[in-house]
């Protein structure tokens, strides 16, 4: 995959990020910019950051339980070290940090 497939990949996964928090109704805030999408948990202010990495081709997400790497591996964005999908690791740090249940589809 070369860096323009891996960005419209990576730019899709943040629209559908954004979409489930809105769907969700859970007092969580996002912003997107430059590559980069900063969710709020506004009951307490603490943040959950996911980042492109276009040069390595992973997403990096970090939270409060910590900083996690995940590949793209048969269409599914996988932590490099433990194999859990970004999905589960994202819903879980969003729970985790907000106390609200986040469904997110992608």
């Amino acid at each position: 995959m070369n860096e323009a497939q891996f960005n419209e990949l990576v730019d899709e996964l943040m629209f559908s990020i954004e979409e489930s928090i809105d769907d969700s109704g859970a007092d969580i805030d996002y912003e997107n910019s430059a590559g980069m999408l900063t969710i709020t948990c506004e009951g307490n202010g603490t943040q959950i950051i996911l980042s492109r990495q276009a040069a390595v081709g992973e997403i990096w997400l970090a939270a409060k339980s910590g900083g996690f790497h995940f590949k793209l591996k048969e269409d599914v964005w996988c932590n490099t070290v433990s194999g859990v999908p970004l999905i589960e690791m994202l819903s879980q740090a969003c729970l985790a940090q907000s106390g609200e249940t986040v469904s997110f589809d992608f």
